[in-house]
């Protein structure tokens, strides 16, 4: 209780805070262009003046904390990739050098790639075929409600029921692990499923997809449900079945909805991380980069040089996918 009483206590300062701040705020600006006791020139002259000051106030807070929080570790992080081990020396481009040899990198950057290809695509597919079928039955908004209740998990949370659902234990002991004991039902034999090279990638992708296809679900069904029934009927008339409607008729008027879910789960991607760590901290050749960076920047010693030009790569990789992703958002909105 005493935990519960502590954050409904900042909850209450932080309210109170914004309050204080933003009544506070005007009645400066007030005392700063007033409009009562001058002329009327003047007086219009302070209410413009007052007007396009406001809004600066009211964002401020936001805008210097993206500052402090944001924007500052880009920089200083692109600074700090420049610096030894301890951030003291400048070794110019020294780590990343000594990254693009390295082989743990190269590993890193071709599973980074294994879940670019598959985890963006599988998640979109899901989601849409899902979207699409439940939007035709009564009991749709339960099934979404199923499909979507994965969002609500944290990475953690969805890899620990994961790692028992492939948990392994040794043949003649009973299997606790949902897959194992299908396995052994099924006359087959047990394997420990994340230790296998290669293919364990894949079974820790399932976890992602899992997760983000309610996220798909979500938004391309929105964006089904806006598409006009005319062109849907016209279609039926012309005799076009229902897997020509789907992809002749429905995906061509959503493509850049579509899209935009597909970069914005690349992007998660990108930063892959939770699950990794949770499941194999990047034993059995999973590691990927944001793992890496982990490991690089506190373990081991630390070493934030490394750690930070892994880091620099991550967001060099993340911004051109952001920018398009804004862009083509930016385009739907303008074509509503």
């Amino acid at each position: 209780m005493g935990q519960l009483y502590s954050s409904l206590f900042i909850v209450f300062l932080g309210v109170a805070g914004c309050v204080i701040y933003f009544w506070g705020s005007n009645w400066v600006l007030k005392l700063i262009f007033p409009s009562h006791g001058v002329s009327n020139e003047q007086m219009a002259k302070n209410i413009s003046r007052a007007a396009a000051v406001r809004p600066w106030l009211f964002l401020g807070p936001a805008l210097t904390f993206l500052g402090l929080y944001l924007v500052y570790p880009v920089f200083d992080s692109v600074i700090l990739s420049l610096h030894d081990k301890n951030g003291e020396h400048f070794v110019g481009l020294d780590n990343y050098s000594w990254l693009f040899a390295d082989r743990e990198f190269r590993e890193s950057l071709f599973n980074n790639m294994l879940w670019l290809l598959v985890v963006p695509a599988a998640s979109t597919f899901f989601g849409l075929v899902i979207a699409a079928m439940t939007d035709k039955v009564s009991w749709g908004n339960i099934a979404k409600s199923l499909v979507f209740m994965p969002m609500a998990i944290s990475f953690i949370g969805a890899s620990i029921i994961w790692k028992f659902v492939y948990d392994y234990r040794s043949e003649g002991t009973e299997q606790i692990g949902v897959l194992n004991a299908l396995v052994e039902y099924f006359g087959g034999t047990p394997e420990a499923w994340i230790t296998i090279p290669f293919w364990n990638n894949f079974f820790l992708m399932v976890i992602l997809i899992w997760i983000q296809t309610g996220f798909a679900m979500v938004i391309l069904s929105a964006a089904l449900r806006g598409i006009p029934e005319e062109t849907v009927e016209a279609a039926v008339l012309d005799g076009a079945n229902g897997i020509q409607i789907f992809f002749k008729i429905l995906i061509p008027q959503i493509w850049g909805t579509i899209a935009v879910v597909w970069t914005t789960i690349t992007i998660t991607v990108l930063k892959v991380f939770d699950i990794v760590l949770a499941m194999t901290n990047g034993q059995w050749s999973t590691q990927v980069l944001a793992n890496m960076m982990f490991d690089w920047m506190f373990r081991g010693g630390g070493d934030f040089g490394r750690g930070a030009a892994i880091a620099v790569i991550i967001m060099v990789a993340v911004i051109p996918v952001m920018i398009w992703n804004i862009r083509q958002a930016n385009k739907q909105m303008e074509g509503r």
